[in-house]
């Protein structure tokens, strides 16, 4: 999916006569902590709440000294550069251009986490194992064979950075609730599971505690 298909729709910007406490109304509206600043169908910039909160509210944005931060994505880049951006911006919604800088509208944060919610199998059923790895030590491919004769489905997969180091953690979203097999053939190929969540896991857990309290008590 690319930028321009996830345009909010009733989100619209604001102009450089607006005031501050008209945007800021604007913001508590819409649940956001910035909007784009357009004039004449081009984009200026983005303002936040803490611009509006340093200066007077009752006066318009266009004569507020600001930096005019102006962070946009181009209509056709994809939601993982878009994801990117905001999180770099600390933004909550972020402008959309086509390629003659023309302002087409926003995306929301909120928008964004939806999106990513419903179509990265974050809902569906199973379970999460965590694996840390060194940068170069890990294959998925070797990974995703190994599920597979543990007949499991990755159903997606995201590798972060461990700050500092040249370590890795690869997060799997998987079909199945039980992975013990999964996670002891995964060790044998010398990699760390560091973590693991699953519903299963959850209950065995509770069952556990309880059985522990009940052995308790009737002492």
């Amino acid at each position: 999916m690319i930028a321009n298909e996830l345009i909010s729709q009733t989100l619209f910007p604001v102009q450089t006569s607006d005031t501050g406490e008209e945007v800021l109304q604007q913001m508590q509206v819409y649940h956001v902590r910035h909007l784009p600043i357009v004039n004449h169908e081009q984009l200026l910039g983005v303002i936040s709440e803490d611009d509006i909160l340093i200066h007077e509210i009752k006066e318009a944005i266009g004569t507020y000294r600001l930096s005019f931060l102006r962070p946009y994505v181009i209509e056709n880049e994809h939601l993982f550069e878009v994801m990117t951006k905001m999180g770099r911006f600390q933004l909550t919604v972020i402008p959309v251009i086509d390629k003659e800088e023309n302002y087409l509208g926003v995306i929301t944060m909120e928008d964004l986490l939806q999106y990513f919610a419903t179509h990265f199998s974050f809902a569906d059923p199973g379970s999460i194992i965590v694996i840390e790895s060194a940068r170069g030590h890990y294959s998925l491919a070797e990974i995703a064979r190994v599920a597979e004769s543990e007949d499991i489905t990755i159903l997606s997969s995201f590798i972060n950075s461990i700050p500092d180091t040249n370590r890795i953690y690869i997060t799997l979203k998987l079909n199945r609730q039980d992975v013990a097999g999964f996670k002891a053939t995964l060790e044998r190929f010398g990699y760390e599971v560091s973590a693991s969540f699953s519903e299963m896991e959850y209950h065995d857990g509770l069952k556990d505690r309880f059985d522990s309290l009940m052995s308790y008590l009737n002492i």
